[in-house]
């Protein structure tokens, strides 16, 4: 599931505006989209620290910065999408009204934006923010200034090559999608809106970092655990799935398998 944010093109926020209402229920809250997301929130609490200052690209409803809010640390969450930075503000009311988090609507092409007076601490961008640049350099080098040194950039991807996209619409025949993510980019339909989605491979990351960070771990998000769009069969299979999570804390992290999940998580770290 791609994350809200900006899609290369600035009309694609609308797109996520349609989704915003219905996001959490659709994703969120989802069997697949919990057992996601709690690889990544594993290493954010590992990564993170109460009273540290991070910044939340892409942050879509909320849901990653609410959860390092709830934990003492400051969070900037940014997103292309008016609606959902409504409900991310919404949410905050309801959820954390005295937790120190602010959201801002801003691409993250734009973060350069931010004001660089008071260095933040680390970033997170979750949930294929970044396959929506087509450079992602240009990123990397704008959140350089923004960071301290040592400041730690977790920034998770859609992979190139994922095993269970391949298996799922191979099986049906539909070779299409099977093999979608090898060309390195396609054009997604979100509502009726066409918009750009790149498949850098993790090499590609670390070069598109590289001048500014250090690539410290690498880690599958989604290897046996399946893409959103299995949730049906996942809602039917919840022992299964349990099991599926647990093959994943296990092997997530081997090479070769780390780069065949659904997402990749890149811990970054910025040099000096």
């Amino acid at each position: 599931m791609i994350q809200a944010t900006s899609l290369g093109e600035r009309g694609a926020s609308a797109a996520f505006d349609r989704m915003a209402d219905t996001y959490d229920v659709t994703f969120t809250e989802s069997a697949i989209g919990r057992a996601q997301r709690s690889v990544v929130w594993n290493s954010l609490k590992k990564a993170f620290r109460p009273g540290d200052r991070i910044l939340d690209l892409n942050c879509g409803t909320g849901e990653d910065a609410l959860f390092l809010a709830k934990r003492g640390i400051s969070v900037l969450g940014c997103d292309a999408s008016v609606r959902m930075i409504q409900v991310a503000e919404r949410r905050k009311a309801l959820e954390a009204p005295d937790a120190s988090l602010e959201f801002r609507l801003l691409r993250n092409e734009e973060v350069d934006a931010l004001s660089s007076a008071i260095a933040f601490d680390g970033v997170l961008s979750n949930f294929s923010g970044l396959n929506c640049v087509a450079d992602p350099s240009q990123v990397a080098r704008k959140l350089a200034e923004l960071l301290k040194p040592g400041a730690v950039a977790l920034i998770c991807i859609s992979t190139r090559f994922c095993l269970w996209e391949i298996a799922w619409h191979g099986g049906r025949a539909n070779f299409t999608k099977a093999f979608r993510r090898l060309r390195g980019s396609a054009l997604a339909r979100l509502n009726e809106i066409t918009v750009p989605i790149w498949y850098p491979t993790i090499a590609r990351m670390r070069e598109s970092f590289s001048p500014w960070f250090r690539l410290r771990s690498t880690r599958a998000v989604g290897l046996f655990v399946p893409p959103s769009y299995v949730e049906s069969w996942a809602r039917k299979h919840r022992t299964v799935l349990a099991r599926l999570e647990a093959m994943d804390r296990i092997f997530s992290a081997w090479p070769v398998l780390r780069a065949v999940g659904d997402h990749v998580l890149l811990e970054f770290e910025r040099t000096c």
